[in-house]
C-alpha cells in the first residue's frame, strides 16, 4: 500500500517534469527524432526494460539522519526518497503493542513500529533481494539500489519505561532477524548487515553492552564518551548522538565561536577514534542562514549523520555545497 503511494508519487512528479520538456528536447539537452522519442517514452512493460530492483533505483544514499520521522505521513519512504540512511522511530509500549509517536497525544492505532517500519523496511529490502535463478545464494543487499552495500541505520527511540520496552522491540525486530537482514556482534566482531537497530531515548545500555552475541546496539552520549562512557567501544554503540544546544550551545549569528568550535571538534575526533560515528540533534533551525552555517561546519568537521527534520532541504544543501 505505502508502496504503491510513493510509487504514484515519483511517477507523477516525473509527469509534471516530462509535460514542461519540449518535444524535441532530451533529458541531456539532445535533439531526437519523433519515432525515437516514441521508443525512449513508450516501452510498453517490455520486459527487456524492466528493471527488477527499481524501486530504488537512482536513488543516491546521503549521510542524513531523519529526525522527527512521526511527523512525517509516511516516515520510512520519505527519508528513503531523499537517500537518507538513517531514520528513527519515537516508540511508546502500551498494552504490549509499540505505538509510533512523541507524544501520547499524537499515537493511532495504525502507526505502529511494525506498520510504519518493520513491514516497509523488510518489503523494499525483499524488493532488493529476488529470488531469480540468476541467485545462486541468498543476498543481503541493503535498501539502496545505487549502494547495495550500505546499512539503514534505525533508530528506535523508547518513550516509555526501557526496562519493560526494550525486549519488546528485541522480539519485534524478528521478522528482519529471520531474514538475516541485522547487523549483528557477535563479542568480537561486527558483521554489517543491511539494517544497523539502534536503541536511542529511554533505551537500557544494562540490556545491550553486556551481550555477546546480538543483533542491535546502543546510541551512546557523544560529549561522554570522554568521561562517565568512556568505556563505550564501536561494537556497542556504532553511533554517539548528543544535544547540540546543550553542549556546543546557542549559535549567535551564523557561526560557532572559537570554544564551540574546539568542544566540536575535540567531540568528534575522540569518537573517529574509537571507530563511532557522531551525531547531533537539536541543532539550529532557524534562522536559515544560522541553520545552513552548522550544517556546513558539522559536514566540514566529519559528523557522521547529519540530523535534519526538513528532509529535502538537507538533501538540496549537500547537493549544492559539493558534499555528495
Amino acid at each position: 500500500m505505502i508502496s504503491s503511494i510513493l510509487a504514484l508519487s515519483l511517477s507523477w512528479a516525473l509527469q509534471v517534469h516530462a509535460a514542461a520538456i519540449p518535444s524535441s528536447a532530451t533529458a541531456e539537452g539532445l535533439s531526437l527524432s519523433p519515432g525515437l522519442q516514441n521508443i525512449l517514452s513508450n516501452t510498453d512493460n517490455n520486459d527487456a526494460y524492466t528493471y527488477p530492483t527499481d524501486l530504488t533505483r537512482g536513488i543516491i544514499p546521503k549521510p542524513i539522519h531523519s529526525h522527527n520521522d512521526y511527523w512525517r505521513d509516511v516516515p520510512f519512504y520519505s527519508a528513503l526518497s531523499v537517500g537518507a540512511v538513517s531514520v528513527e522511530a519515537d516508540v511508546s509500549l502500551i498494552n504490549g503493542t509499540l505505538y509510533i509517536g512523541h507524544e501520547l497525544s499524537a499515537l493511532t492505532d495504525a502507526r505502529t513500529l511494525k506498520s510504519l517500519y518493520i513491514d516497509p523496511i523488510l518489503d523494499v529490502l525483499k524488493r532488493e533481494n529476488p529470488t531469480t535463478k540468476f541467485v545462486t545464494t541468498p543476498t543481503r543487499n541493503g535498501v539502496f539500489d545505487t549502494s547495495s552495500g550500505q546499512t539503514l541505520y534505525l533508530f528506535i527511540d523508547l518513550k516509555t519505561n526501557g526496562t519493560t520496552t526494550w525486549p519488546v522491540v528485541v522480539e519485534a525486530l524478528q521478522p528482519l532477524r529471520d531474514a538475516k537482514y541485522l547487523t549483528t556482534w557477535n563479542g568480537t566482531a561486527v558483521t554489517p548487515g543491511p539494517v544497523t537497530v539502534i536503541g536511542t531515548g529511554n533505551t537500557p545500555l544494562n540490556q545491550i553492552a553486556p551481550l555477546s552475541q546480538r543483533d542491535y546496539f546502543f546510541d551512546a552520549n557523544l560529549a561522554l564518551l570522554n568521561s562517565s562512557q568512556a568505556n563505550i567501544t564501536s561494537g556497542i554503540s556504532p553511533v554517539a548522538s548528543t544535544q547540540f544546544s546543550r553542549y556546543i550551545g546557542e549559535v549567535e549569528g551564523a557561526a560557532l565561536n572559537d570554544t564551540q568550535l574546539s568542544i566540536l571538534r575535540s567531540q568528534l575526533k575522540l569518537a573517529a577514534s574509537k571507530g563511532i560515528v557522531g551525531r547531533y540533534w537539536d541543532t539550529p533551525s532557524f534562522p536559515i542562514s544560522t541553520r545552513n552555517s552548522v550544517w556546513k561546519t558539522l559536514i566540514e568537521e566529519g559528523v557522521g549523520l547529519l540530523n535534519a527534520d526538513d528532509l529535502p532541504e538537507a538533501a538540496g544543501f549537500g547537493g549544492i555545497n559539493g558534499y555528495w
